[in-house]
């Protein structure tokens, strides 16, 4: 791998502020403080669900993910320093605030609980391959924020349609998140299809442009009155063309430990 991709392979991580690699490789064993996001359905159509209880976060803690509930992936619990606050991100347009905040894991609405994980695949090792590759397939997983937030009523539908409508109105045109001081730009939002629960969306996210590009993806869902969402990114893809699979085997297990 050339020098100049495997510098490009970091931006990925620098892009979106995130640590999940490295925290979660540690073993992080931080109480959850995390929360939440919402997202869309799998139809703009789809009717209201029936008023339901919130889970309060010890409630959410036994339905989160925990090591072994994944094969291949290391699962850590979300510590402050994963679960930004709302006066840590700002974005420059206010329509654009709800899928911004959605990336981090920013508290919206009012949820009655709140729980967060770090998802890390596993590298896959071919002590057969030569060096270029075999940095390759060390660079090649994918880490994922999970959140969960639960809501009272019918708050975890709006919460959703709140985001479906801010990620249709910022899907062209982009915008910019300030993290904590450091300004990334994000290109593109593209929609993509999602399954799981009873409502579902997922995006393509794009910061960067070309060989500065990197590409991130963002999947939400409604399981009863609790939003599950996902925001990953793949050190090894970067580059506008590039892209990598929805996990979908987390989003599996985590869909089934909601039940």
């Amino acid at each position: 791998m050339r020098v100049t991709a495997v510098r490009r392979t970091a931006l990925a991580a620098t892009v979106a502020s995130l640590t999940l690699l490295a925290t979660a490789c540690s073993g992080s064993e931080s109480d959850a403080k995390g929360d939440g996001d919402a997202s869309g359905g799998k139809d703009a159509t789809s009717s209201k669900p029936a008023a339901v209880k919130a889970l309060t976060s010890a409630e959410l803690e036994k339905v989160s993910l925990e090591q072994g509930d994944v094969a291949g992936h290391k699962v850590s619990k979300t510590g402050p320093e994963d679960i930004a606050q709302p006066e840590d991100v700002t974005v420059d347009k206010k329509e654009c605030e709800p899928i911004g905040f959605a990336f981090y894991g920013v508290k919206r609405g009012t949820p009655v609980g709140n729980a967060g994980r770090k998802v890390v695949q596993e590298p896959k090792k071919d002590e057969s391959a030569d060096p270029e590759d075999a940095l390759a397939g060390l660079l090649d997983v994918t880490s994922s924020l999970v959140t969960l937030a639960s809501y009272e009523g019918d708050g975890a539908a709006k919460s959703l349609a709140e985001l479906r409508e801010s990620a249709a109105k910022c899907a062209t045109g982009g915008f910019t998140l300030t993290m904590k001081g450091s300004k990334q730009k994000v290109t593109k939002v593209t929609e993509e299809k999602a399954t799981g629960g009873e409502e579902a969306l997922a995006w393509r996210v794009q910061m960067g442009e070309g060989d500065a590009a990197a590409p991130f993806k963002l999947v939400s869902l409604r399981q009863g009155g609790t939003v599950a969402t996902f925001f990953s990114f793949n050190l090894g893809k970067t580059g506008a063309d590039s892209d990598f699979a929805q996990p979908t085997a987390l989003i599996d297990a985590q869909v089934k430990k909601l039940g």
